[in-house]
């Protein structure tokens, strides 16, 4: 793996070098996500079996813990990895360059140096019952604002800072003032811009602005199966399958057609003697040929004067429908 070697800058003598402060929104949410899973991970196998520690009692030490153990971790992991990279440059063995890897593998190394000795078992390590705790433990801290989001955020920056290597998530461009470094972060494609879709607050850095208009759900689009609504992409899939005109159903009278539920009424009407031949092999079960019954699904819609063949939707109203036309062609009263 070639690492990325430190950019001294330009020369000069008047200190450091001003770092940009930009860096890739959403992957910095992603890696906050991963923190409250894995302080909930330390807190249940450092607890289990024990009769008078809850998750709960330990969470506040844990937490600072925690952070102190992988921050300590990532502020060294670039020359480590450069350490590790040239001993071990005949093996085959890399160091990780996904910044959330990375970092669930400190909290995982964390998390070992707390489990006590029934945490240290592989049974409970991979039981489900281990899974809903963590799980019931982060909905618990969830719901107390026990870590809030913008706290994690904060720590998540400097972690993805610290361990992106190839700076593929945040601006690696340093600067020699505060003027030289406000004209790029104008310019800068990790600046965060708010998304412009009504409702949605999220805020991502311009370039991955794309990517996250591709799947906001806030978005406004012309229904998929093309009616004539326009809706939040979060609401397309139920629109789809509930009320959309234009939605895909089977033909009511089990032929092998499909259409689009606005065009129910169309199939009806051009398949009318097809419908009436399925209703007629019912009602007539014996005694009528194939023949015969066709014969009758003519005369049939020759006799309905008022089209109430035609509008029957379902097989229960054309057979009512039939046999009422029936009845009357015989001269006799409906029932």
């Amino acid at each position: 793996m070639d690492l990325p070697v430190a950019d001294p800058g330009t020369e000069r003598g008047e200190g450091p070098l001003l770092q940009c402060p930009y860096c890739d929104s959403e992957a910095m949410h992603k890696l906050a996500q991963l923190l409250l899973p894995g302080l909930a991970a330390v807190c249940v196998d450092g607890t289990t079996g024990d009769l008078f520690r809850k998750p709960s009692v330990v969470a506040v030490e844990l937490r600072k813990e925690m952070v102190d153990y992988i921050m300590q971790r990532s502020d060294t992991f670039i020359a480590d990895a450069l350490i590790e990279s040239e001993a071990n440059q005949e093996t085959e063995n890399e160091m990780p360059e996904d910044p959330f890897e990375i970092v669930s593998i400190f909290m995982d190394d964390f998390s070992s140096t707390k489990r006590n000795i029934i945490g240290h078992v592989s049974g409970w390590l991979l039981s489900d019952s281990r899974e809903d705790k963590i799980d019931d433990f982060v909905q618990e801290m969830e719901m107390t604002r026990f870590w809030p989001l913008d706290r994690r955020e904060a720590i998540a920056e400097v972690l993805l800072k610290n361990v992106d290597l190839k700076t593929k998530f945040h601006c690696p461009e340093k600067y020699e003032n505060e003027e030289r470094l406000a004209d790029h972060k104008e310019q800068c494609s990790f600046r965060p811009v708010s998304c412009p879709n009504d409702g949605c607050r999220a805020k991502v850095s311009v370039r991955c602005m794309q990517d996250h208009d591709a799947a906001c759900p806030f978005k406004v689009l012309q229904c998929e199966q093309n009616c004539e609504k326009r809706l939040l992409r979060r609401d397309m899939d139920r629109h789809c399958v509930t009320i959309c005109s234009m939605r895909p159903m089977k033909c009511p009278f089990g032929c092998d057609s499909s259409f689009p539920e606005c065009d129910l009424e169309k199939h009806c009407l051009e398949f009318l003697q097809a419908h009436l031949l399925k209703v007629l092999k019912v009602i007539h079960k014996k005694g009528r040929s194939e023949e015969e019954l066709k014969e009758l699904a003519q005369k049939l819609e020759k006799y309905d004067e008022h089209g109430k063949l035609a509008k029957a939707q379902d097989a229960r109203p054309l057979t009512n429908v039939v046999k009422y036309l029936e009845a009357k062609m015989k001269g006799e009263p409906s029932s």
